[in-house]
């Protein structure tokens, strides 16, 4: 992937190469990717222009999410399907294997047991911006502020205090 920022947008050169390898309509991907990423961009030719600075990391994280949901075989894990829409379900069907699955939207939390504990590691999204410039995850009731964290990324962290249905936590260094 060909990513890069300028300025206050980020650029990526080669999306229209993607696009052809993972076989899929261009502006679905890009529907995908700008829903994910939390930001807006326009398709420019054979590449994508976010507004934003957007982690190279990111857009590549979504892509392979992408890729297990709506391309890959459920069955033989290979990328020879297609999507069709049955009614108001989509399937993704396999040319090789035969293999028809729905396609599903999976929200998975990275916290099953739903209880914040005082430090724990836990892998969070930070899924918004609060006023002061922390970071904000959302982990079933819970609120947690990370300071020195921006929107769309994936974090470890350990909480340090809990109040109420508030946390706050560190990133922790891998």
């Amino acid at each position: 992937m060909d990513v890069f920022v300028e300025g206050k947008t980020t650029v990526f050169r080669n999306f229209g190469e993607v696009v052809g390898v993972i076989n899929r309509d261009k502006d679905e991907i890009l529907a995908y990717l700008l829903r994910e990423l939390g930001t807006a961009g326009t398709l420019d030719g054979v590449r994508v222009i976010f507004k934003g600075r957007v982690a190279r990391e990111q857009i590549e994280k979504r892509i392979k999410e992408y890729v297990g949901d709506y391309v890959l075989c459920a069955e033989c894990t290979r990328p020879d399907t297609r999507l069709v829409k049955e009614g108001r379900v989509m399937l993704l069907e396999c040319d090789a294997c035969g293999a028809r699955r729905p396609v599903t939207f999976r929200k998975v939390s990275k916290v099953e047991e739903g209880i914040l504990e005082v430090g724990n590691v836990y892998e969070v999204m930070i899924s918004d911006i609060g006023r002061k410039g922390d970071g904000i995850a959302k982990v079933d009731k819970y609120i947690i502020y990370v300071p020195g964290t921006t929107k769309g990324v994936s974090v470890k962290i350990k909480v340090e205090k809990i109040v109420g249905t508030i946390a706050y936590a560190q990133v922790v260094s891998e």
